[in-house]
Protein backbone atom coordinates (compact mmCIF):
# COMPACT_ATOMS: atom_id res chain seq x y z
CA UNK A 1 0.00 0.00 0.00
CA UNK A 2 1.13 3.43 -0.64
CA UNK A 3 1.22 5.69 2.80
CA UNK A 4 2.12 9.45 3.29
CA UNK A 5 3.13 10.02 6.79
CA UNK A 6 3.25 13.64 8.25
CA UNK A 7 5.14 15.12 11.02
CA UNK A 8 5.76 18.65 12.39
CA UNK A 9 8.19 17.97 15.75
CA UNK A 10 8.57 20.30 18.81
CA UNK A 11 11.67 21.99 17.10
CA UNK A 12 8.81 23.76 15.09
CA UNK A 13 11.09 24.16 11.99
CA UNK A 14 8.42 22.75 9.70
CA UNK A 15 6.47 19.78 8.13
CA UNK A 16 7.98 16.38 7.10
CA UNK A 17 6.55 14.84 4.46
CA UNK A 18 7.03 11.44 3.01
CA UNK A 19 5.52 8.94 0.81
CA UNK A 20 6.33 4.74 1.02
CA UNK A 21 5.12 1.71 -0.26
CA UNK A 22 4.68 -0.73 2.81
CA UNK A 23 2.48 -3.67 4.23
CA UNK A 24 3.06 -2.06 8.07
CA UNK A 25 5.14 -5.09 8.86
CA UNK A 26 8.55 -6.25 6.92
CA UNK A 27 7.56 -4.40 3.63
CA UNK A 28 8.94 -0.39 3.71
CA UNK A 29 9.82 1.21 0.63
CA UNK A 30 10.58 4.83 0.51
CA UNK A 31 9.68 6.84 -2.46
CA UNK A 32 9.59 10.81 -2.07
CA UNK A 33 10.18 13.28 0.61
CA UNK A 34 9.61 16.88 1.36
CA UNK A 35 10.55 18.97 4.01
CA UNK A 36 7.63 22.33 3.91
CA UNK A 37 9.05 24.88 6.14
CA UNK A 38 7.44 26.97 8.31
CA UNK A 39 7.20 30.92 8.03
CA UNK A 40 8.39 33.09 11.14
CA UNK A 41 4.81 33.84 11.89
CA UNK A 42 3.69 30.16 12.01
CA UNK A 43 6.33 29.57 13.84
CA UNK A 44 5.79 32.10 16.48
CA UNK A 45 2.01 31.19 16.56
CA UNK A 46 2.18 27.60 17.44
CA UNK A 47 5.23 28.49 20.31
CA UNK A 48 2.03 30.62 21.42
CA UNK A 49 -0.45 28.13 21.39
CA UNK A 50 1.90 25.37 22.85
CA UNK A 51 2.63 28.10 26.18
CA UNK A 52 -0.83 28.62 26.32
CA UNK A 53 -1.79 24.81 26.27
CA UNK A 54 0.57 23.90 28.93
CA UNK A 55 -0.96 26.20 31.45
CA UNK A 56 -4.13 24.07 31.13
CA UNK A 57 -5.51 21.25 33.52
CA UNK A 58 -6.53 19.21 30.62
CA UNK A 59 -6.69 20.19 26.70
CA UNK A 60 -10.02 21.94 25.90
CA UNK A 61 -10.82 24.11 23.06
CA UNK A 62 -10.13 28.02 22.86
CA UNK A 63 -9.34 30.58 20.05
CA UNK A 64 -5.92 30.46 20.18
CA UNK A 65 -5.26 26.77 20.19
CA UNK A 66 -8.48 26.33 17.79
CA UNK A 67 -6.73 29.10 15.14
CA UNK A 68 -3.42 27.04 15.67
CA UNK A 69 -5.16 23.80 14.76
CA UNK A 70 -6.26 25.39 11.15
CA UNK A 71 -3.14 26.55 10.76
CA UNK A 72 -1.37 22.84 11.21
CA UNK A 73 -4.37 21.34 9.20
CA UNK A 74 -4.36 23.61 6.07
CA UNK A 75 -0.49 23.79 5.83
CA UNK A 76 -0.32 20.20 6.23
CA UNK A 77 -2.76 19.71 3.50
CA UNK A 78 -0.70 21.95 1.62
CA UNK A 79 2.39 19.53 1.84
CA UNK A 80 0.72 16.68 0.80
CA UNK A 81 -0.77 17.94 -2.50
CA UNK A 82 2.75 18.98 -2.84
CA UNK A 83 4.35 15.83 -2.27
CA UNK A 84 1.80 13.95 -4.48
CA UNK A 85 2.48 16.14 -7.05
CA UNK A 86 6.55 16.10 -7.33
CA UNK A 87 6.38 12.28 -6.60
CA UNK A 88 3.73 11.97 -9.43
CA UNK A 89 1.32 10.14 -8.11
CA UNK A 90 -2.50 10.51 -7.66
CA UNK A 91 -4.15 10.29 -4.56
CA UNK A 92 -6.42 7.70 -5.72
CA UNK A 93 -3.40 5.70 -5.38
CA UNK A 94 -2.59 6.19 -1.94
CA UNK A 95 -4.36 4.44 0.51
CA UNK A 96 -3.83 6.10 3.86
CA UNK A 97 -2.35 9.30 5.38
CA UNK A 98 -0.54 9.19 8.93
CA UNK A 99 -1.44 12.64 10.29
CA UNK A 100 0.49 13.09 13.80
CA UNK A 101 -0.61 16.85 14.26
CA UNK A 102 1.71 19.16 16.04
CA UNK A 103 2.23 18.55 19.97
CA UNK A 104 0.96 21.69 22.13
CA UNK A 105 1.43 19.90 25.51
CA UNK A 106 2.34 15.86 26.84
CA UNK A 107 1.21 15.23 29.83
CA UNK A 108 1.43 11.46 30.48
CA UNK A 109 1.22 12.24 34.01
CA UNK A 110 -1.23 13.33 34.30
CA UNK A 111 -3.39 11.29 32.02
CA UNK A 112 -3.15 12.94 28.61
CA UNK A 113 -1.17 14.20 26.10
CA UNK A 114 -2.28 16.62 22.92
CA UNK A 115 -1.89 16.72 19.02
CA UNK A 116 -3.80 19.95 17.01
CA UNK A 117 -5.31 19.36 13.94
CA UNK A 118 -8.46 18.11 12.29
CA UNK A 119 -7.81 14.72 10.54
CA UNK A 120 -11.34 14.53 9.16
CA UNK A 121 -10.67 17.83 7.27
CA UNK A 122 -6.80 16.61 6.30
CA UNK A 123 -8.99 13.30 4.77
CA UNK A 124 -11.40 15.51 2.96
CA UNK A 125 -8.76 18.13 1.90
CA UNK A 126 -6.70 15.28 0.29
CA UNK A 127 -9.38 12.77 -0.54
CA UNK A 128 -7.36 10.68 1.10
CA UNK A 129 -8.52 7.81 4.46
CA UNK A 130 -6.51 9.74 7.28
CA UNK A 131 -5.55 8.23 10.18
CA UNK A 132 -4.66 10.52 13.23
CA UNK A 133 -4.73 10.73 16.71
CA UNK A 134 -1.95 8.05 17.75
CA UNK A 135 -0.98 8.98 21.22
CA UNK A 136 -4.31 9.00 23.29
CA UNK A 137 -5.15 5.48 23.15
CA UNK A 138 -1.66 4.56 24.67
CA UNK A 139 -2.13 7.04 27.42
CA UNK A 140 -5.13 5.92 28.26
CA UNK A 141 -4.14 2.37 28.78
CA UNK A 142 -1.66 3.75 31.30
CA UNK A 143 1.20 4.40 29.04
CA UNK A 144 3.50 6.98 28.02
CA UNK A 145 2.19 7.80 24.81
CA UNK A 146 5.89 8.51 23.61
CA UNK A 147 7.65 7.49 21.54
CA UNK A 148 5.86 5.89 19.04
CA UNK A 149 8.48 5.66 15.72
CA UNK A 150 10.55 2.25 17.75
CA UNK A 151 7.89 -0.24 15.93
CA UNK A 152 9.05 1.17 12.43
CA UNK A 153 12.38 1.69 13.82
CA UNK A 154 12.59 -2.38 14.38
CA UNK A 155 11.56 -2.98 10.67
CA UNK A 156 13.92 -0.29 9.36
CA UNK A 157 17.30 -2.82 10.98
CA UNK A 158 15.35 -6.21 10.42
CA UNK A 159 18.59 -7.16 8.46
CA UNK A 160 21.29 -5.79 10.90
CA UNK A 161 23.28 -7.19 13.38
CA UNK A 162 21.86 -6.97 17.02
CA UNK A 163 21.64 -5.29 19.31
CA UNK A 164 21.36 -1.77 17.83
CA UNK A 165 20.28 1.11 18.95
CA UNK A 166 18.78 4.62 16.57
CA UNK A 167 19.00 7.83 18.38
CA UNK A 168 16.46 10.11 17.42
CA UNK A 169 17.55 13.69 17.47
CA UNK A 170 14.38 16.41 17.44
CA UNK A 171 13.25 18.82 19.78
CA UNK A 172 13.58 15.63 22.66
CA UNK A 173 15.92 12.75 22.23
CA UNK A 174 14.85 9.22 22.37
CA UNK A 175 16.88 5.95 21.56
CA UNK A 176 15.41 2.76 20.56
CA UNK A 177 17.15 -0.40 21.17
CA UNK A 178 16.73 -3.58 19.20
CA UNK A 179 18.04 -6.81 20.93
CA UNK A 180 19.43 -9.92 19.39
CA UNK A 181 15.87 -11.77 20.28
CA UNK A 182 13.91 -8.71 19.17
CA UNK A 183 13.42 -7.47 22.54
CA UNK A 184 12.39 -3.88 21.89
CA UNK A 185 13.04 -1.09 24.45
CA UNK A 186 12.43 2.63 24.11
CA UNK A 187 12.49 5.80 26.02
CA UNK A 188 12.72 9.62 25.87
CA UNK A 189 16.78 10.38 27.04
CA UNK A 190 16.49 14.32 27.37
CA UNK A 191 16.47 17.19 25.37
CA UNK A 192 17.63 17.00 22.23
CA UNK A 193 18.05 19.87 19.56
CA UNK A 194 14.97 22.27 21.34
CA UNK A 195 17.12 23.96 23.98
CA UNK A 196 20.09 24.42 21.11
CA UNK A 197 17.66 25.84 19.27
CA UNK A 198 16.34 28.19 21.88
CA UNK A 199 19.77 29.27 22.52
CA UNK A 200 20.63 30.47 19.24
CA UNK A 201 17.49 32.19 18.68
CA UNK A 202 17.65 34.03 21.73
CA UNK A 203 21.54 34.88 21.75
CA UNK A 204 22.31 34.87 17.84
CA UNK A 205 19.37 34.89 16.43
CA UNK A 206 19.29 32.15 14.65
CA UNK A 207 16.96 29.11 14.52
CA UNK A 208 19.49 26.74 15.20
CA UNK A 209 23.17 26.63 15.94
CA UNK A 210 23.67 25.56 11.67
CA UNK A 211 26.76 22.76 12.09
CA UNK A 212 27.50 23.29 15.38
CA UNK A 213 29.48 26.15 14.53
CA UNK A 214 28.24 28.17 17.77
CA UNK A 215 28.92 25.35 20.43
CA UNK A 216 32.45 24.26 18.62
CA UNK A 217 33.95 28.02 19.10
CA UNK A 218 32.97 27.83 23.05
CA UNK A 219 33.77 25.74 26.16
CA UNK A 220 31.40 23.54 28.32
CA UNK A 221 30.84 25.07 31.77
CA UNK A 222 30.90 21.99 33.76
CA UNK A 223 29.10 23.51 36.75
CA UNK A 224 26.12 24.96 34.57
CA UNK A 225 26.05 21.20 32.94
CA UNK A 226 26.61 19.54 36.44
CA UNK A 227 23.33 21.48 37.36
CA UNK A 228 21.36 20.26 34.46
CA UNK A 229 22.43 16.71 34.98
CA UNK A 230 21.37 17.06 38.62
CA UNK A 231 17.52 15.95 37.54
CA UNK A 232 15.25 13.26 38.78
CA UNK A 233 14.40 12.07 35.27
CA UNK A 234 17.58 11.04 34.24
CA UNK A 235 17.44 8.21 37.37
CA UNK A 236 13.59 7.01 36.51
CA UNK A 237 14.02 3.55 34.85
CA UNK A 238 12.09 3.64 31.56
CA UNK A 239 9.36 3.99 29.97
CA UNK A 240 9.35 7.86 30.43
CA UNK A 241 8.76 10.67 27.94
CA UNK A 242 9.03 14.45 28.15
CA UNK A 243 7.20 17.77 26.98
CA UNK A 244 10.02 19.89 25.48
CA UNK A 245 8.97 22.80 28.11
CA UNK A 246 10.03 20.21 30.77
CA UNK A 247 13.71 21.25 30.58
CA UNK A 248 14.72 25.33 30.26
CA UNK A 249 18.03 27.20 28.96
CA UNK A 250 17.57 29.33 32.29
CA UNK A 251 20.30 27.35 33.83
CA UNK A 252 22.91 28.68 31.14
CA UNK A 253 21.64 32.45 31.00
CA UNK A 254 24.41 34.59 31.49
CA UNK A 255 27.47 32.65 29.87
CA UNK A 256 28.14 33.96 26.63
CA UNK A 257 26.79 32.51 23.36
CA UNK A 258 29.21 30.26 22.61
CA UNK A 259 29.95 28.62 25.82
CA UNK A 260 26.13 28.27 26.63
CA UNK A 261 25.75 26.14 23.39
CA UNK A 262 28.59 24.12 24.58
CA UNK A 263 27.11 23.57 27.22
CA UNK A 264 23.67 22.92 26.12
CA UNK A 265 25.28 20.38 23.48
CA UNK A 266 26.96 18.62 26.13
CA UNK A 267 23.99 18.29 28.09
CA UNK A 268 22.42 16.41 25.40
CA UNK A 269 25.20 14.32 24.65
CA UNK A 270 25.70 13.59 28.59
CA UNK A 271 21.93 12.31 28.66
CA UNK A 272 22.17 10.06 26.01
CA UNK A 273 25.30 8.33 27.67
CA UNK A 274 23.21 8.22 30.79
CA UNK A 275 20.39 6.59 29.21
CA UNK A 276 22.58 3.84 28.00
CA UNK A 277 22.65 1.90 31.45
CA UNK A 278 19.13 1.56 31.22
CA UNK A 279 19.12 -0.62 28.04
CA UNK A 280 19.17 -4.32 28.13
CA UNK A 281 22.60 -4.82 26.74
CA UNK A 282 25.32 -2.27 25.21
CA UNK A 283 24.61 -1.48 21.32
CA UNK A 284 26.92 -2.60 18.66
CA UNK A 285 26.03 0.63 16.91
CA UNK A 286 24.70 3.84 16.76
CA UNK A 287 22.45 5.08 14.84
CA UNK A 288 21.23 8.71 14.65
CA UNK A 289 18.87 10.03 12.50
CA UNK A 290 16.88 13.54 13.00
CA UNK A 291 18.13 17.18 12.57
CA UNK A 292 20.20 16.97 15.20
CA UNK A 293 22.58 14.72 13.01
CA UNK A 294 23.22 17.58 11.00
CA UNK A 295 25.37 18.73 14.65
CA UNK A 296 28.74 17.72 14.40
CA UNK A 297 29.63 18.96 17.47
CA UNK A 298 26.86 17.46 18.83
CA UNK A 299 27.80 13.72 17.03
CA UNK A 300 31.45 14.17 18.35
CA UNK A 301 30.35 14.82 21.53
CA UNK A 302 28.05 12.07 21.69
CA UNK A 303 30.72 9.78 20.78
CA UNK A 304 33.13 11.12 22.97
CA UNK A 305 30.66 10.72 26.05
CA UNK A 306 29.42 7.30 24.67
CA UNK A 307 31.84 5.96 23.51
CA UNK A 308 29.97 4.46 20.46
CA UNK A 309 30.40 4.48 16.73
CA UNK A 310 27.69 7.50 15.77
CA UNK A 311 26.48 6.77 12.67
CA UNK A 312 24.02 8.72 10.89
CA UNK A 313 21.15 6.76 9.40
CA UNK A 314 22.06 8.48 6.22
CA UNK A 315 25.12 6.47 5.97
CA UNK A 316 23.24 3.25 5.43
CA UNK A 317 20.83 4.90 2.87
CA UNK A 318 18.24 6.06 5.57
CA UNK A 319 16.64 9.57 4.67
CA UNK A 320 17.18 10.58 7.74
CA UNK A 321 15.37 13.88 7.90
CA UNK A 322 11.95 11.92 7.17
CA UNK A 323 12.33 8.81 8.95
CA UNK A 324 10.09 9.77 11.66
CA UNK A 325 7.01 10.85 9.03
CA UNK A 326 7.99 7.35 7.40
CA UNK A 327 6.73 5.72 10.48
CA UNK A 328 3.94 7.71 11.22
CA UNK A 329 2.82 6.32 7.72
CA UNK A 330 4.08 2.43 8.64
CA UNK A 331 2.08 3.16 11.49
CA UNK A 332 -1.16 4.16 9.72
CA UNK A 333 -1.09 1.01 7.46
CA UNK A 334 -0.70 -0.98 10.75
CA UNK A 335 -3.82 0.87 12.27
CA UNK A 336 -5.69 0.18 8.83
CA UNK A 337 -4.52 -3.23 9.25
CA UNK A 338 -5.48 -3.93 13.30
CA UNK A 339 -1.89 -4.43 14.13
CA UNK A 340 -0.29 -2.49 17.17
CA UNK A 341 1.98 0.47 17.37
CA UNK A 342 2.98 0.68 20.97
CA UNK A 343 4.56 -1.98 23.30
CA UNK A 344 5.15 -2.88 27.08
CA UNK A 345 8.95 -1.94 26.09
CA UNK A 346 8.29 1.54 24.66
CA UNK A 347 5.54 3.23 26.30
CA UNK A 348 4.44 0.80 29.45
CA UNK A 349 1.65 -0.10 28.28
CA UNK A 350 0.56 -3.79 29.53
CA UNK A 351 0.21 -5.00 26.24
CA UNK A 352 0.84 -4.68 22.91
CA UNK A 353 -1.93 -2.34 21.57
CA UNK A 354 -3.34 0.23 18.45
CA UNK A 355 -3.92 3.43 18.62
CA UNK A 356 -5.02 5.76 16.20
CA UNK A 357 -8.25 7.68 14.81
CA UNK A 358 -9.45 6.55 11.03
CA UNK A 359 -10.96 9.17 8.75
CA UNK A 360 -12.60 8.21 5.46
CA UNK A 361 -12.50 10.27 2.74
CA UNK A 362 -15.74 11.71 1.21
CA UNK A 363 -14.81 10.47 -2.41
CA UNK A 364 -16.76 10.28 -5.42
CA UNK A 365 -14.69 8.28 -7.95
CA UNK A 366 -16.06 4.71 -6.78
CA UNK A 367 -13.16 4.22 -4.89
Amino acid sequence: MLAIGLMSGTSLDGIDAALIETDGESLVRPIAFRDEVYSDAARAQLAAAAITALTYDRPRASPELVAAGELITRTHAMAVHKLLREAGVAASDVGVIGFHGQTVAHRPDRGWTWQIGDGAALAAACGIDTVSDFRSADVAAGGQGAPLIPVYHAALVANLAKPVAVLNLGGVANITFIGADGALVAFDTGPANGLIDDWAGETIGARFDAGGGLAAAGRVDDAVLGAMLDHPFFDVAPPKSLDRSDFTIQPARGLAAADGAATLTAFTAETVALALPHLPARPERLIVVGGGRHNATLLAMLADRTGLIVEPGDSIGWNGDGIEAEGFAYMAVRTLRGLPISFPGTTGVAQPIGGGVIHRAQVTDGR
